[in-house]
């Protein structure tokens, strides 16, 4: 198989572990303890990209990027979509719109928009050096 598709494979599979630890963090706080919906979001968000980059790092890239630097392109990353997206779902949660739904949309977005940056910018010239 070659190398994009098991990277790829590998990047899905990774997320899908952080997308449960963010679900899992969300409903604890929205759904059984009754937060409001940005905080809920933004918790489960957090703990969720503190997983994925460091399992993506070391093992869908495999890069030997100095970590710090790589961890604050993330970060940008996040500076910008973290507001948009917990206004985005703050704003449709109370326009009506399930919780849940909004979370796993918000999560679709960010999977693909995070593949295509982590890929193409922050581990661009590290892919395979470790």
């Amino acid at each position: 198989m070659n190398k994009e598709v098991i990277r790829t494979i590998k990047f899905t599979l990774f997320s899908l572990s952080a997308g449960l630890i963010e679900m899992g963090v969300f409903a604890l706080l929205y759904d059984l303890f009754k937060f409001p919906y940005w905080p809920s979001y933004l918790v489960g968000l957090t703990l969720s990209v503190l997983w994925n980059f460091t399992l993506n790092r070391e093992f869908t890239f495999k890069s030997a990027n100095n970590v710090p630097k790589a961890m604050f392109q993330v970060f940008i990353f996040y500076l910008i979509f973290t507001p948009l997206s917990t206004y985005l779902g703050n704003y449709l949660e109370a326009s009506g719109w399930n919780g849940n739904l909004v979370t796993v949309i918000l999560m679709i977005c960010n999977f693909i928009t995070e593949y295509l940056y982590d890929r193409f910018y922050v581990f661009r010239d590290s892919i395979d050096t470790k």
